[in-house]
């Protein structure tokens, strides 16, 4: 993963299963959690039938760089260890770590993100293998960040036709996986590439993306053969995207074991849709499917001054609250889901140790990311990809979905893992409070929510009662100060609550800027049988969005019609229509806005026509309404036509409150 200007598409490295001593495949008969019972205060409901070679796989690619930073990892009873050792403890079954071939510039400045090269990868499979962890070896083939914005070739590549470029990557991966061969690292599994939607090392056809597929899967059989070979894609939510993969995968012959996907729940749709086309995948080419890449933020809160891909204020639709329960359920959730998928043998989440490097400033850190490559990107990265990470390096944007705190020490949703195959039911409790919002007219009321829904601890909803801090000096600062939008904070059972307060001039006008791209419930009365009358999608004819009501007639006053929409049910007060026209070729007019209440005219507004983009608006002020008065409001408009015809656009009627 990446920084946030790279948010919707950086979506990072992949994993899979099986070892090069001979990892067994996956065998159903046998289900975790049968070791001693974990004591925690998670929420966690038992993943039913999760077969003890369910992968739950960490990648932790960052971890040199980190450490030579000054990151330090601590237990859960506060004990510094080594991180492997740890996440050994707490139920990591594989670690995942990414490659790339030469992530350095001339004078040997490294490119960030961990600086993440074979030799990174040798240290940390070698600690891994201490604590009987499996490596899953995430091969990019680019110098830096491959994913599906981005599959760039190595720069020593960089000039090679693709027959000469398959023979490089397969000597790359032959010489690179018998380093960790000969190191004593236990290799499970080996991606070709990370995130190919579509690409690899340079090439965009699937008949050259194929023979590079081809020269990895046969490098990985060759040095390492009880490996897994894995290919790996991103956004399972697109109709269609993974089948055509599968399909060209299987069309070329491409030697492979396991179609790895991406999941981000908040980029990448529902857990239903990854199963039915992971499960799909399975079914018709009989190959085990796993998630690669998943994660799920603690909390909303940036902690090293570099922002984060999704956080607080980011706009996503999402399924859980920012908090250490929530992260938990996350995972839980992904694992349930690939474990019922047929074929399905696990997980890996994403850069789960990926850390603030400090939290005294941003200065410190910057330092320290430009050193030790501790960061998504340096300014050396420049060398390599100068229009993205040399313009917009800096530090992590992940460290809010890792699973410990800026301090090392390890978060409750750590023991997720070894909870999911025995399960810790434990009574359900508020764990956060669900953000609501209200619009509001200015000329209206404004009356708070009584209750709101608390997030409970399995992710289900419950209602609550809510208390505002809403005082009179905020209330009228909120109705004096036109449109905006207002936070406003309360309590309910002893957590904050907020409610987003949308201040607006309500239009009572349904379709006022005719963006439904249909006509009602606006009505015509066509007295002149003009040519085209209708509602139109031209951006460049509307004065709001793309939709407005077009008219044109080639004959002499056969422009002669009436637009108009009633409204019922209006509180009484006084109300202002607005609605505006441009248009040309119109000759003598007669054109106006009107308003009646029960039917009977009580003002008009007068409107001209000049040329194209030449907008006027129309204003009707204080229109009385009492208690069931019903208010129609509209545009008449007749034109002599001058020659060509007469032409125009009707666009932005707004009913609106004032008292």
């Amino acid at each position: 993963m990446r920084r946030k200007t790279w948010i919707a598409l950086l979506l990072l490295p992949a994993l899979l299963l099986a070892a090069c001593g001979g990892s067994p495949a996956k065998t159903e008969e046998k289900t975790q959690g049968a070791e001693e019972p974990v004591e925690s205060s998670l929420y966690v409901k038992k993943v039913e039938d999760l077969p003890e070679d369910f992968i739950l796989g960490m990648d932790v690619s960052s971890l040199i760089a980190e450490e030579q930073s000054g990151v330090r990892y601590f237990d859960f009873d506060g004990v510094e260890k080594d991180l492997l050792e740890i996440l050994a403890e707490n139920g990591v079954t594989h670690i995942r770590v990414r490659v790339w071939n030469d992530p350095y510039d001339e004078k040997g400045m490294g490119f960030g993100g961990g600086n993440c090269d074979i030799d990174k990868a040798l240290a940390i499979g070698q600690r891994a293998a201490q604590y009987g962890l499996k490596l899953i070896v995430d091969f990019h083939y680019s110098d830096f960040w491959a994913d599906p914005g981005k599959q760039m070739a190595p720069r020593a590549w960089a000039d090679m036709d693709v027959e000469t470029k398959a023979e490089a990557l397969c000597a790359y991966t032959k010489e690179s996986l018998q380093k960790l061969m000969d190191g004593g690292v236990d290799i499970a599994m080996v991606q070709v590439g990370n995130e190919t939607n579509g690409a690899l090392c340079g090439e965009d056809s699937w008949s050259n993306i194929q023979l590079l597929m081809k020269a990895g899967s046969r490098a990985i059989r060759e040095v390492c053969p009880q490996a897994q070979v894995a290919v790996h894609f991103a956004n399972p939510e697109r109709s269609g995207s993974y089948a055509d993969y599968a399909d060209c995968l299987d069309y070329y012959g491409v030697d492979y074991d396991v179609f790895a996907s991406s999941y981000y729940p908040f980029w990448h749709g529902t857990r239903e849709n990854l199963a039915q086309v992971l499960g799909g995948i399975h079914r018709l080419y009989g190959k085990q499917v796993m998630v690669m890449e998943t994660s799920w933020p603690y909390t909303g809160e940036d902690s090293d001054f570099s922002g984060n891909n999704v956080g607080d204020g980011s706009g996503l639709q999402l399924d859980y609250p920012f908090t250490v329960q929530a992260q938990a359920n996350a995972v839980r959730d992904v694992a349930d889901t690939v474990a019922h998928i047929p074929g399905g043998i696990g997980l890996c989440c994403w850069e789960g140790a990926w850390i603030s490097v400090g939290t005294e400033s941003w200065e410190q850190n910057s330092a320290l990311w430009e050193q030790f490559g501790s960061g998504w990107a340096s300014s050396y990265a420049a060398a390599y990809d100068p229009d993205d990470a040399g313009k917009y390096y800096g530090g992590c944007s992940w460290d809010n979905q890792t699973f410990f705190d800026p301090a090392g020490h390890p978060l409750e949703s750590l023991r997720v893992f070894r909870l999911l195959g025995q399960g810790n039911e434990l009574p359900l409790v508020p764990d956060a409070i669900e953000d609501c919002s209200i619009t509001v007219d200015l000329a209206g009321e404004l009356t708070m929510p009584e209750i709101v829904n608390a997030v409970m601890s399995d992710n289900s909803r419950e209602a609550i009662p809510v208390e505002w801090e809403l005082d009179d000096t905020l209330r009228e600062q909120m109705f004096a100060g036109g449109p905006a939008v207002y936070e406003v904070k309360g309590q309910a059972q002893g957590m904050e609550a907020r409610c987003l307060v949308n201040m607006v001039e309500f239009n009572y006008l349904e379709n006022g800027d005719f963006e439904t791209g249909k006509l009602e419930p606006w009505t015509v009365t066509e007295r002149g049988k003009a040519d085209q009358l209708y509602v139109e999608n031209k951006p460049g004819d509307s004065l709001d969005g793309k939709w407005h009501m077009h008219f044109w007639s080639e004959k002499e006053n056969s422009v002669d019609f009436s637009l108009e929409q009633t409204v019922t049910g209006l509180r009484p007060g006084s109300y202002r229509f607005g609605i505006s026209i441009m248009g040309g070729d119109c000759g003598e007019t007669e054109i106006y806005a009107y308003a009646l209440v029960d039917g009977e005219l009580v003002a008009t507004a007068p409107l001209t026509v000049t040329v194209w983009d030449s907008w006027d608006s129309a204003r009707i002020p204080n229109i009385r309404v009492q208690e069931g008065q019903s208010v129609t409001v509209g545009i008449f408009v007749k034109c002599q036509g001058a020659g060509n015809g007469a032409w125009g656009k009707i666009d932005a009627a707004m009913l609106n409150a004032e008292s």
